[in-house]
């Protein structure tokens, strides 16, 4: 199953409604994913929309520093428990829309990431019951102002920009999140690519690690970690995200 969420063209973002994407059409469902919903019957074709970020989470929780070659990147030991940090609901973008490169920054970062949509309010979990919990996996890009990150010594404001957390085009629920390829393209060149059999932690086991610590809420995400190759994005930039049996997340650096 493929959940989006979704506009008409034309129409106000306040108007959005969650769907199931099908051979390229869209039927809008209420109420929506995270509970037993009924799907409308007409099928809008995908070129009379316009995607929104999948979800609107009450906080993002991510983790840094999770892949072996990254760390090794990063000039890191790996971690001996998932080292996390949040990201604000207000830096939310989706598909097609616009990173905004702040003023105090010099440099700022794409980092390509499997993110993990959470399905139900999750306290105190197993990892064994980790896949109960999760809805599903979409596209991740953790911008980050990397000047900033090394000047203030702690992650807040080089990653919680607004626009700093570009979520997308949908989640995919029928996934296999153990070996996915993840890759990002600035201007159409490849600068990242890794497996997510390279991370340190895995999903079971950031699923669970978080809810000892916090509640999730439904539509919560948590973004896993990037593969080596991060790098600078300019104004003017495309960058893209794409991940393993999901899709491209796409956006633009103005």
């Amino acid at each position: 199953m493929i959940f989006c969420r979704f506009i008409l063209k034309g129409q106000s973002i306040d108007e959005w409604k969650y769907g199931i994407v099908r051979n390229h059409q869209v039927q809008s469902l209420s109420p929506n994913p995270f509970s037993t919903y009924e799907i409308g019957e007409e099928e809008i074709p995908f070129n009379e929309i316009k995607l929104c970020s999948p979800v609107l989470p009450t906080k993002i929780v991510a983790v840094g520093v999770n892949y072996k070659e990254h760390a090794k990147e990063m000039g890191h030991l790996p971690p001996e428990n998932p080292l996390l940090f949040l990201k604000p609901p207000s830096s939310v973008i989706g598909p097609e829309e616009i990173i905004c490169y702040p003023k105090a920054s010099s440099r700022v970062d794409y980092e390509a990431e499997l993110a993990v949509v959470i399905k139900k309010k999750t306290k105190n979990i197993l990892p064994e019951a980790a896949k109960d919990v999760i809805l599903g996996y979409t596209c991740f890009n953790d911008v980050t102002a990397r000047d900033l990150q090394k000047k203030d010594g702690q992650w807040t404001r080089a990653k919680g920009f607004d626009t700093f957390s570009a979520i997308g085009p949908w989640i995919v629920t029928d996934l296999e999140p153990s070996e996915l390829v993840v890759e990002s393209y600035l201007n159409g060149e490849l600068k990242q690519s890794g497996k997510t059999n390279d991370m340190i932690f895995d999903v079971p086991h950031i699923v669970s690690f978080i809810s000892n610590i916090m509640t999730l809420e439904p539509g919560d995400i948590i973004s896993t970690g990037t593969p080596v190759g991060i790098g600078p994005m300019q104004p003017g930039d495309m960058i893209d995200i794409r991940i393993e049996g999901i899709g491209i997340l796409r956006n633009f650096v103005e």
